[in-house]
């Protein structure tokens, strides 16, 4: 307990820091989800402080994020759609598939799963996180241009003889389930045709043109008409968000640009008095359980959620260790992978019986609070509780933020979340495979293949064919090379039977590592852990490499960080024995010669060790 508070001043000032940097991103992803912008503030808040509480990552902020959100989204869609457009006729079914989700975390996170999570490639992340930035890209578009389907009369009057045959089917389907045969009470049938309101088809077109225009696909072919309707005040506002979230950071950026954007946008709207749109009014109450979500609860009725739940519940414990490998990197400490899925899950499964949208680790946020002087659990608890604060004090404030500030924070955030470092690389990958006349990268085909089908397909689906198509490769390419067992892991080191010869009295200065078996996705968790193995005497490693036969994009990125790592610490590197393959990698990304110059490149152990004799000093 004494250690937990030992950080208090730092803890606080990240959490309030990192909780005022949610804020306008929770109330986007809330209005983006169709839920409304409380159910993104009930997520940050309860999932904010219950992950953090228990999970197994001092430093992380967990809250809804692009990938769940733009998941949740499709949920959230297709629900809703199924319940006559109606949002409180389908929130019992949404908020069941969110606690299915959490649970399903601590299911996962029990069974140890958090563990393998590093077995997925790089190549099906990049796709998968650039695939999320152009979905939120897409489907903020007509928002930004003010342009909402469901509103515009002359479209959704295109829909009223589709809507027509489905209420029909209804009809045709009630009376089945009533035991009504249609052949025999035909006359029923008329009658509650007849019966059928405009007010309902109306209502049906509506939902159908909300349908036709939801997703990334459908975005797309609705662009063309809201150019045509364009609502220039809230194409105004939106772009004035953009314009202060990037151009502030260029000022400062101790102060959130983001926050900035949202003050300044919304306060010139509500000051001058402009007709624009608002988003949803915001509950100003202590938030309160949904009991409505155990209203039939039972196995028949949860069944057809299950592998939805499943779906999202992978997708938030990736997401989530994901951003708890990178707060591992800046703190120098060591998250406990299934500690933490335990905490996501329970932070998720509390938020939906609130009515919050599901969530996961934040990068961003993470970043913020490490970066403001965070270290300890009571960091994301102390988010979570401003972002509760700011919710009783300042709810009936914020319902009056336009529409359009909220869809150009998203756009941002669509920007920022695409993978740029793997999008960069494509051209100078090694185009190791041929399609007919063409030629190209595994890793850029895996990477497209994912892109491509989680853009306009399923985003989880995306991920297991990646997942497929990484392992059939990788698998051809070891087989080809005849590859030994992977051994990388950063665990005692063995004198090879060469190294007798190496001068006793530089054993402090130097370190020799071996790298044995090919450096690939799922090996390079082991491998980071090698800066923490080198002895602080020393000031010169000697990689040994003669037996890294292959090395795939993951490992590439991997030995390019802790080569980062090691200059950071002024402690020169020297590859012994570089095979063809590793070393043609090395040179696409500039790893040789601007971490390794090709003087510090040796044919033989004997070369190096001559080097070392002449250039390093027994300073013992």
């Amino acid at each position: 307990m004494k250690k937990l508070f030992s950080n208090i001043k730092g803890d606080a000032f990240g959490g309030i820091t990192a909780g005022i940097v949610a804020l306008p991103l929770a109330l986007a992803f809330g209005v983006s989800s169709g839920l409304g912008p409380s159910a993104g503030l009930y997520g940050a808040i309860f999932i904010s402080f219950f992950a953090a509480l228990f999970g197994g990552t001092n430093t992380q902020i967990s809250g809804p994020t692009a990938p769940m959100t733009a998941v949740s989204m499709i949920i959230i869609a297709g629900i809703i759609a199924a319940n006559d457009g109606d949002v409180s006729k389908a929130l019992p079914a949404i908020l069941t598939v969110f606690l299915l989700a959490g649970l399903f975390q601590i299911g996962l996170g029990l069974i140890g799963l958090g563990k393998y999570i590093r077995y997925i490639p790089y190549p099906v992340v990049s796709g998968f996180m650039t695939a999320i930035g152009v979905i939120i890209l897409l489907t903020q578009i007509l928002p930004s241009l003010g342009y909402y389907p469901k509103e515009d009369i002359v479209f959704v009057e295109t829909f009223k003889p589709q809507a027509e045959e489905v209420i029909l089917e209804n009809i045709l389907k009630e009376e089945a389930g009533e035991g009504i045969l249609v052949l025999e009470n035909f006359e029923e049938t008329i009658k509650r045709a007849e019966n059928i309101a405009p007010e309902d088809i109306l209502k049906e077109s509506q939902t159908l043109a909300a349908k036709e225009t939801s997703g990334a696909l459908g975005a797309i072919k609705a662009i063309p008409r809201a150019l045509q309707n364009i609502n220039l005040l809230e194409l105004l506002l939106a772009l004035g968000t953009i314009f202060i979230i990037y151009g502030f950071k260029r000022i400062t950026t101790k102060i959130p640009s983001t926050l900035v954007a949202l003050v300044v946008v919304s306060g010139i709207a509500v000051g001058f008095g402009l007709d624009y749109r608002t988003i949803q009014e915001i509950p100003s109450g202590i938030p309160t359980i949904k009991w409505e979500i155990f209203s039939g609860f039972s196995l028949n009725s949860i069944s057809p959620y299950i592998f939805t739940a499943l779906t999202l519940s992978l997708l938030g414990a990736i997401d989530s260790l994901l951003t708890s490998v990178v707060a591992d990197n800046m703190t120098k400490t060591k998250h406990k992978p299934n500690k933490e899925l335990v905490g996501q899950g329970i932070g998720n499964s509390i938020a939906a019986l609130f009515g919050g949208l599901p969530g996961a680790g934040a990068t961003i946020r993470t970043v913020v609070n490490i970066n403001a002087g965070g270290k300890t659990k009571i960091s994301g608890m102390i988010a979570g509780i401003m972002l509760l604060v700011i919710m009783l004090g300042l709810g009936p404030i914020a319902s009056k933020i336009p529409a359009a500030v909220l869809a150009g924070i998203l756009i941002t955030v669509g920007i920022g979340v695409m993978d740029y470092k793997g999008l960069k690389a494509i051209p100078s990958l090694p185009k190791d495979i041929k399609l007919g006349p063409i030629k190209l990268s595994s890793e850029v085909l895996i990477m497209i293949v994912v892109l491509i089908l989680s853009t306009f397909w399923n985003l989880v689906y995306a991920v297991g064919i990646g997942l497929v198509i990484a392992s059939l490769m990788f698998m051809k390419k070891i087989g080809d090379l005849t590859a030994e067992r992977s051994d990388v892991k950063s665990l005692k080191e063995e004198s090879w039977p060469d190294e007798g010869q190496f001068p006793i009295n530089l054993k402090e200065e130097v370190f020799i590592k071996h790298i044995k078996g090919p450096l690939f996705f799922g090996s390079t968790s082991d491998f980071q852990a090698l800066s923490l193995q080198i002895p602080n005497t020393a000031k010169t490693v000697i990689m040994r490499l003669g037996r890294m036969q292959y090395m795939d994009q993951s490992g590439l990125y991997a030995m390019e960080d802790m080569l980062q790592d090691l200059k950071t610490k002024n402690v020169e590197v020297l590859f012994v024995n570089l095979l063809k393959q590793p070393r043609y990698m090395m040179e696409r990304i500039d790893i040789i010669p601007d971490f390794i110059p090709k003087e510090h490149i040796f044919k033989s152990f004997e070369e190096c060790i001559i080097w070392v004799k002449r250039n390093i000093k027994d300073t013992v």
